[in-house]
């Protein structure tokens, strides 16, 4: 499949409307970039070194894509060797012989594949059309987190929830909030969440969320948030060298978990050191497999 077939499969959201189609395309985006006579060039970043960027040649304007995690971005090979085991996987997750280290990094890995996918290819649009890139990659990794949680076994949707609010004890009107994540467990709510590709910028949002929700509604319905990584592409002082850039606030978490109130999961495909080492950081924030393999059923 050449790179405008594939930038425009991954323009149209109708062609992702089940796992197996987001597969099939990870599949033809990786066998483009492993042909070398494909791309222009493969840059690897240069502050932290198993960050890579591809860049594209004419047919892609020459752009540079996303940073993409080596140790994490699956190569084709070891991608169409892991599909099967990931659909056996997905659908047997509760299956206690599963729950081990190599099964839960496929399933991140896997995952951080095929949404990394999409979005290097959406990096191949002229700069006019970022802004259009953006909400599409963010559009896919949500229904990509929702197909899943719905293969594993949940009733789970997308949609607004109204919420009545009084004014002593009469209903004076009603809040609206649109949730990425709406799991149900035989039709009764319990949990929220948010799904989005970076913490950049929403942050503050998904945690004020849950704290007017609680207070309006008087409950404790969990809400937990999936990113796909904290991090992005940076121009060095050099031309044609890059490095990447850290998006995450750990300080804005930090206040709010301790001062207003914690989420009650934070998962990331690509989880930053600093998740892993700093107090507060490390209590509240894990991989994705963590949601998957135990807490969305401690949630439910």
């Amino acid at each position: 499949m050449s790179l405008v077939n594939l930038v425009n499969t991954a323009s149209n959201k109708e062609k992702f409307l089940d796992i197996q189609s987001f597969i099939d395309f990870t599949s033809c985006y990786l066998e483009f970039i492993s042909n070398a006579r494909n791309i222009q060039a493969t840059i690897i970043s240069r502050n932290e070194n198993h960050y890579q960027f591809i860049q594209y040649k004419s047919d892609g304007t020459f752009n540079v894509t996303r940073p993409l995690n080596s140790n994490l971005m699956m190569s084709l090979e070891t991608f169409e060797n892991s599909k099967d085991k990931f659909l056996t996987l997905i659908s047997n997750i509760r299956d206690e012989k599963n729950n081990l280290p190599q099964f839960r990094e496929l399933l991140n890995n896997f995952i951080y594949t095929l949404q990394q996918s999409i979005g290097s290819a959406l990096d191949a649009l002229p700069a006019s059309r970022s802004n259009t890139a953006r909400k599409l990659n963010g559009d896919l990794f949500e229904r990509l987190i929702r197909l899943l949680l719905s293969e594993i076994g949940l009733e789970c949707s997308s949609g607004v929830i109204y919420i009545p609010v009084k004014i002593g004890t009469e209903e004076a009107f009603k809040m609206s909030y649109q949730h990425d994540l709406i799991i149900k467990s035989n039709g009764e709510l319990k949990a929220f969440g948010s799904v989005k590709t970076s913490s950049k910028d929403r942050l503050d949002k998904i945690f004020i969320d849950k704290f007017l929700y609680s207070k309006l509604t008087d409950s404790n319905i969990p809400h937990f948030s999936v990113f796909l990584n904290d991090v992005q592409r940076k121009k060095t002082s050099i031309e044609g060298q890059y490095g990447i850039n850290p998006t995450f606030l750990s300080g804005h978490f930090k206040g709010y978990t301790i001062k207003l109130n914690p989420l009650d999961g934070v998962y990331y495909c690509d989880i930053r050191p600093n998740m892993i080492s700093e107090p507060i950081l490390k209590d509240h924030i894990k991989t994705l497999d963590c949601l998957l393999f135990d807490d969305i059923w401690s949630f439910i």
